[in-house]
């Protein structure tokens, strides 16, 4: 939606990882150069950590975007609790081969057919695991056993294994001393700091052909950044919901209060109980006096009157005369506000539904396309 408002070619803060919007940081562009590294090799285990969001799988769907499919077989196993057994059927599952009902020993006799063809038809076989930290340490020395399957003095299996932090601290186990032995190399990944920041965001813009429209401010790119801890997958997330909250309000330039909004609405969306402070009611401008001091000067004096002639006067009124204000005035005044305050927040609510509703459309036609 917001893509058309921007004049863009596409959404730049998808959530899903796209090779084309992959941005070279220090720490992404050296994590590259091992997982090449790790595959001119062609044998043992490449291991990259960071946490949740860093960007460990755009780094491989990059990588893989690079190679030639012609003399590689690559599969990708996102791992919950599986156990040994489990764990070679899921790999075998994740190649197209036959997993249901059958023990260990036919399970490896397939997985070793599989890639000796391979091998013989000049392809690699390559394995990425991704959160690699929830396998226990028996099935990862299920993994390291099979890198013991050999032609010719070559081995025939590598394996990527993505994970979370202390996914470092599970390869240190007793358990998995030979395994530790095949890592050929191993990278932890940090999060982005706040230049590298604006730097991911500019980048994913010029990606889907922004020119400068929205432009985000100093202090909108400050807010995202503390907001986010420089984790490229929360970026995606508030950018996305900031580029939809601009383009439904019409705004081109985006600023903190832009970004402070979106974030409650995040927040409120989570369940987390935070809900936006109601807006504080403005004093309502007094009303310009009619009649007595302001009228006559300060003084009580009578003023001449416009076109009634040089010499014409305004009578007085007398003070029996004056009307008062309602005793009740400041009361209704109140409630005025109150009431003008209550339409200010329903209106803004209605705008947030708005937004909720415009990215379940959005959503139903992602499932639709696919």
């Amino acid at each position: 939606m917001y893509e058309t408002f921007y004049k863009l070619n596409a959404r730049p803060f998808q959530l899903s990882p796209d090779p084309r919007f992959f941005y070279g940081s220090p720490g992404h562009k050296r994590a590259m150069s091992y997982l090449r590294y790790g595959i001119s090799q062609g044998e043992g285990f490449i291991v990259i950590t960071g946490d949740i969001g860093t960007g460990k799988t755009m780094l491989v769907r990059t990588l893989f975007s690079e190679l030639s499919r012609d003399n590689l077989t690559a599969a990708q196993l996102v791992t919950t609790q599986l156990e040994a057994e489990d764990i070679l059927r899921m790999v075998a599952a994740s190649f197209g081969l036959a997993h249901e009902g059958l023990d260990k020993a036919t399970l490896l006799k397939n997985l070793e057919t599989f890639m000796v063809a391979r091998a013989r038809e000049g392809k690699r076989v390559l394995l990425v695991v991704d959160e690699a930290h929830n396998l226990p340490p028996r099935s990862l020395e299920e993994l390291r056993m099979l890198t013991n399957f050999q032609l010719g003095g070559r081995v025939l299996f590598q394996s990527f294994l993505l994970g979370q932090k202390e996914f470092r601290e599970n390869l240190q186990s007793p358990m998995l001393e030979q395994l530790r032995q095949r890592v050929i190399a191993a990278y932890h990944l940090e999060p982005l700091d706040a230049e590298q920041t604006r730097g991911y965001i500019e980048h994913r813009l010029r990606t889907a052909g922004w020119r400068d429209d929205p432009t985000f401010t100093d202090a909108a790119h400050a807010l995202i950044y503390e907001s986010t801890g420089g984790i490229p997958r929360r970026i995606n997330m508030l950018c996305d919901r900031l580029l939809l909250f601009g383009c439904l309000e019409e705004l081109h330039e985006l600023d903190r209060p832009h970004v402070q909004t979106v974030l409650k609405e995040l927040e409120e969306e989570k369940g987390s109980g935070l809900q936006p402070a109601s807006p504080t009611p403005q004093p309502a401008t007094p009303p310009p006096a009619a009649s007595g001091a302001a009228a006559s000067g300060g003084n009580g004096a009578a003023r001449p009157q416009a076109g009634r002639g040089l010499f014409s006067f305004r009578r007085q009124p007398r003070p029996e005369e004056i009307q008062r204000p309602p005793a009740d005035l400041e009361e209704r005044l109140a409630r005025l506000e109150a009431r003008v305050a209550r339409l200010e927040e329903e209106l803004r609510r209605e705008r947030q539904r708005l937004r909720r509703l415009v990215l379940l459309s959005e959503e139903l036609g992602g499932w639709e396309d696919a």
